[in-house]
This record gives C-alpha cells, structure tokens and sequence, in this order.
C-alpha cells in the first residue's frame, strides 16, 4: 500500500489556500493595528487572538457538523466552497475599512471575515484523512503541509511585489489582500474540480475498517466508540489528552513569534515588513524541503521520536533567538533550523490525533485538535504582547522556548496515537491505494 501522492496534493490546495491567508492575516493585520490605529502592543495582541477564540468554539462544532453532513458533493467541500467564497467577498472590505480610519468599521469586517475562514478550515483539514488511510497520513499530512508552505512562501513572495510603500514610510496592503483573495478561490476551484470527495471516502473507510480489524489494532479500535470519550479505554484517552496538552503548549511558543514577528523586527531590528518577510521566507524554505523527507522517516522510525526531536530543536533555536538583541546574518540559520523543527512537529501531530479517532468521526476529533491549538493562539498573543510591551521585546524568544520546553514533557509521557510500519503481506494490500 502506497500514498496517492497526486491526490494528496490536489487535496492539498484547500490547506495552501488557508495557510496563504493566515500568512497575509500574521503579517499585515498586526501591522493595520500598531501603525494605522495606532493601538498597543497588548491590544494588537488581544486582537490577533480574535480569530483563535473563535476557533475554540467554531471550529469543533463545524468539524463535528461536516461529519453528520450527506451531500452529493461530499461532506467537507459545501463547507469549503462556502467558506472560500463568503472569505474572499469579506476580504474585499478589507482595504476599505483601513482606508477609512474607522476602527470600528475595520474590526467589524475583520470579525466577519474570521467567522467565514472557521466555518471551513476543520473541513478542509478532515478531508485529508478522509480520503487516506491511517497508516499513510503522516505522508499525507507531509504533503498538506507542504502545501501549506508553499501558500506562505506564495504569499511572502507576493508581499515583496505588492507592497506599495509612500513617501512617508507608511506601507499599503491593498494589492497584497486582493492578490491573497484571488489565490483562494482558484485553488478551491482546483479542489472542487478534481477530488470526488464521496467515492474516495467510501474507498478509505474500507482500507481503514480493514487496518483497524488486523490484530494489533483490534484492542485500539474497541477502546472507543464514535463520538465518544468517555467510551475510550482510559490509557488511550489519557494519551489523546496527553497529545492535545502538547499540541496547546507548542502552539503557545510558536504562535507567540509569528503574531508578533512583523511587529518585533521592526522594534527590535528597525526592519520593516518586506524584510521581516525575507526572514520568514527562509523558515518556510527549510520546512518546505523537509516536509518529505520527514514523512519518511516518520514512517520508518515513529511519529512520537520524530516529534521529540522537533520540540527539542524548536525550544533550543528560541533559545538561540535571543542572542541576538541586534539583527545579524546568523539569524537566518535559527529561522532555517526553525522551520526543520516546526515541520518535524507538524507533520505528525494531527495524525497522532486522528490515529485514535474512527473513519466517522475524523472531523470530530480535528475539532478537538484546534480546540488546543487554538486555545494557545487565543493566548498567547495577548500574554507576549504585554510582556514585550511592559517589560520589553526581548522576553518574546525566552517565552516561547518556555513554552516549548513543557511541551516536550508531554509528548514524552504519550504511549499512543504512534502508527507502526504495515506488514508486506498484510492484507491491506488488497487495497490499491497507491498513485493513479
């Protein structure tokens, strides 16, 4: 049994056209508060943690609501039509209400616009195991995730054309926002045009019915019912909790550099956004070349040792960051270090999640996924940001590796959610699973 690679990055374009507007949303809306409201660091904080508070309770009940959903077209791509199109409309405000000087205004388009992108990411993310069997998602989730990359590399690469800068310094974002727009809705339509998302789905949950029957995980798939956690045999739901604990605690170092990386170069290092985009660019590049190769080897030697080595990386690159209180070339080396970490982690701590979770509800338990990384990105930015504003910008890179550190101890203590490589002559080789 092989990974349908071509599928799996046609699957991927909803992901890439997500992670090419969060790109946009990091970079330029932290930036719309400071300098064109003029707000603080706390506020700017407590404003880019919007979108993950609304998250905590959107996200579930639409990855939730996707699984009880039957249409013809599937039950993830309504809700990824959807929320594209209603995204991209809400985006096309964007601009006006910075033009207009109205916070009010702004915030107003801003709140609507996060609601349009939570009613379709969870979808958008289920589809992946929906349509790959289990023992192959750490390959699958490789591949979305570079994906995902490549939409913030797009979108960096886009704000390097687009940004207009005036003659007072001030920068406008107009051609970036509708560039960002555009990328959306014809990656979705390539999304809609080439996955059959309900044959592909029925073709899956048999390989995965047939996985979970074979003896070793016959004890894991009765541990749990659907939809149920209590249900669950209590070592295996203390190691999903043990897996979300860590994912919320990564999240609280991660996110706390990239909601305030723009903000913090131009403090700290007097750059302004096309060069803090140089230096992100150069995070995604090293995670762009990883993403393969450590599917790989997620495969060959476990998701859990393979996301140690990450968490570990990641903590001690934070470390490193806060050496440097001046910009120096070296940085780009801790950046390029960061992104191999970041990718090591991504790459299999959503499957880790969805290992134990059924066929049926996939959606649900990527809903209890971004209710922990949510719930740190709702956070942490407010918490940073009043460390950097009250205390000083060089508590953001000790912070972050902080939280990090604590979310080594807790993967460190998980005993499941890990895949083993399958058998040669298992009989999921009946299945055809590889490319066509």
């Amino acid at each position: 049994m092989k990974l349908n690679t071509k599928r799996t990055i046609l699957v991927g374009f909803a992901f890439m056209s997500i992670s090419a507007f969060w790109q946009m949303y990091d970079s330029v809306i932290q930036k719309v508060l400071k300098y064109d409201f003029g707000i603080g660091d706390t506020a700017v904080g407590a404003v880019m943690a919007l979108d993950n508070i609304l998250a905590l309770f959107l996200l579930p009940f639409f990855g939730m609501l996707s699984d009880r959903t039957r249409t013809k077209f599937g039950k993830r791509t309504p809700y990824i039509v959807f929320g594209t199109l209603s995204a991209v409309v809400l985006m096309g405000f964007l601009p006006v209400s910075i033009a207009s000087q109205s916070l009010l205004f702004f915030m107003v388009v801003l709140f609507l616009l996060l609601v349009a992108m939570s009613t379709y990411r969870s979808p958008a993310v289920a589809l992946m195991p929906d349509v790959t069997p289990k023992p192959l998602r750490s390959k699958g989730n490789a591949i979305i995730n570079l994906m995902g990359s490549l939409g913030g590399v797009l979108m960096l690469v886009l704000t390097k054309l687009l940004l207009v800068t005036r003659e007072d310094g001030s920068e406008v974002y107009t051609n970036i926002i509708y560039a960002v727009a555009i990328f959306m809705v014809v990656a979705v339509v390539i999304v809609v045009l080439t996955i059959r998302e309900n044959r592909l789905s029925e073709e899956t949950a048999a390989i995965n019915d047939a996985y979970d029957g074979e003896p070793e995980k016959q004890a894991v798939a009765a541990d749990h019912s659907k939809a149920s956690l209590k249900a669950m045999d209590p070592a295996v739901r203390k190691s999903l909790f043990l897996i979300l604990g860590s994912v919320f605690f990564w999240f609280m170092g991660y996110n706390a550099v990239t909601s305030a990386f723009s903000r913090f170069v131009q403090e700290q290092w007097g750059l302004g956004l096309g060069s803090a985009s140089n230096l992100l660019l150069v995070a995604n590049a090293a995670a762009l070349i990883c993403f393969i190769p450590i599917g790989i080897l997620s495969s060959k030697f476990g998701r859990k040792r393979v996301i140690q080595f990450g968490v570990s990386l990641l903590a001690l690159s934070f470390l490193a960051f806060a050496l440097y209180p001046s910009y120096n070339f070296s940085i780009y080396i801790i950046l390029a270090l960061v992104g191999v970490a970041w990718a090591s982690i991504n790459v299999n701590s959503y499957p880790m999640v969805v290992e134990i979770s059924k066929s049926g509800d996939v959606g649900q338990f990527t809903g209890y996924y971004y209710t922990f990384s949510m719930a740190a990105q709702a956070i942490t930015p407010t918490v940073s940001g009043f460390l950097m504003e009250h205390i000083g910008y060089h508590t953001l890179a000790p912070y972050a590796a902080i939280m990090v550190a604590i979310s080594l101890i807790t993967i460190s203590l998980t005993k499941h959610g890990d895949s083993k490589p399958i058998p040669p002559k298992s009989k999921l080789e009946a299945y055809d699973a590889g490319d066509d």
